[in-house]
């Protein structure tokens, strides 16, 4: 029996008087120099300190309230954050007043990988430890590979690209994460590598489903210090080494435009595509196509009605955890943290 649906995220500041608070929690034991959250904060502060990635939750978690009504379906929905109000734990606290005592959990990113997944199992894992008797949460699976997501993004790439000439360049771009983060769980043949595998496998199925050979994956956001390899190219790199006269972006690797899709794709990434006289296209996000909710209520019908998993690839329909615990030994393990960091380039 399954009382209600989190929806879990990353959040983000909804006043400029937040942005530095929630830097802060992001970035806490992570040795980020204060000359980085300084230039990251700048770039929330260009928005009027008002991350989006709040309302977009907001909207969608409206979306899937109306699709759940529509399929006759009672589960109430609560919203929690890692990062920034509403925080989890005050959320899980909320849910057992109201005396849920089960209840799924859906995490806003559709990837395997330590930031990806499995720090959403220990969100889930630290919420509990702060309220006695907490309810039972499942996480719901990555879905990366749904038919909805994958036509959802394909859709996106067509609507971007038909203002374009016809030998427009394909790039797809995710949030980039240490090289030793994407490593985790060994080598791709034993289940290493997941993160950038399942990137990669998601830009081949939007690619294929608009019948394009030819296309780029390529990295944003990075975050670390110089001395700490991340995944590459970044995107605004990459730009410098295109022949084609357009591009279009395609986020394969965000679920809505938050910052780091309408600062590092719609500002800085097209910044450089003009300079080097570019024409530039960005695909929209799936998270307001109706076609997400229907995604959503899918997953939980997965486990409410035995629904079966529908999926493009081969890849295991991982994710689906107790309580946050993570869903096999080792998978997803995070990375050993550098120590401070003394650089002022990071």
């Amino acid at each position: 029996m399954v009382d209600a649906l989190l929806w879990l995220s990353f959040g983000g500041p909804e006043a400029p008087q937040d942005v530095r608070p929630f830097l802060e929690n992001v970035t806490r034991g992570r040795g980020v120099p204060p000359e980085r959250l300084d230039e990251v904060e700048a770039h929330y502060q260009h928005f009027g300190g008002v991350s989006p990635i709040n309302r977009l939750n907001r909207e969608a978690i409206e979306a899937v309230r109306d699709e759940l009504e529509r399929q006759g379906v009672d589960l109430p929905i609560y919203f929690g954050n890692r990062n920034w109000h509403p925080l989890v734990e005050d959320t899980l606290d909320q849910m057992k007043a109201d005396g849920v005592r089960t209840a799924l959990v859906f995490p806003t990113s559709a990837y395997g990988g330590y930031s990806a997944c499995r720090q959403y199992d220990e969100d889930i894992a630290r919420a509990r430890a702060t309220v006695p008797d907490a309810p039972e949460l499942i996480k719901l699976r990555q879905f990366f590979d749904h038919p909805l997501f994958i036509g959802a993004f394909a859709d996106a790439v067509r609507e971007a690209a038909s203002s374009l000439p016809a030998d427009t360049r394909l790039v797809f771009t995710a949030h980039s994460v240490p090289e030793s983060a994407d490593r985790a769980g060994g080598p791709p043949e034993e289940g290493g590598h997941r993160y950038s595998r399942q990137v990669a496998e998601a830009a081949r199925l939007v690619a294929a489903e608009l019948d394009a050979p030819d296309y780029d994956v390529v990295w944003q956001s990075r975050s670390g210090p110089p001395r700490i390899p991340w995944l590459a190219p970044d995107i605004v790199d990459h730009l410098e080494t295109l022949a084609a006269k357009a591009v279009v972006v395609c986020p394969i690797g965000f679920v809505s435009d938050h910052l780091e899709v309408v600062w590092d794709l719609d500002t800085e990434a097209k910044d450089k595509a003009n300079e080097l006289g570019i024409e530039f296209a960005r695909a929209a996000t799936p998270g307001t196509d109706p076609r997400f909710a229907e995604l959503v209520v899918e997953l939980i019908r997965e486990h409410i009605a035995d629904a079966p998993a529908r999926k493009m690839s081969d890849f295991t329909a991982a994710g689906c955890t107790r309580n946050g615990e993570p869903c096999a030994v080792a998978c997803c393990e995070p990375p050993k943290r550098p120590g401070p960091v003394t650089t002022t380039s990071a």
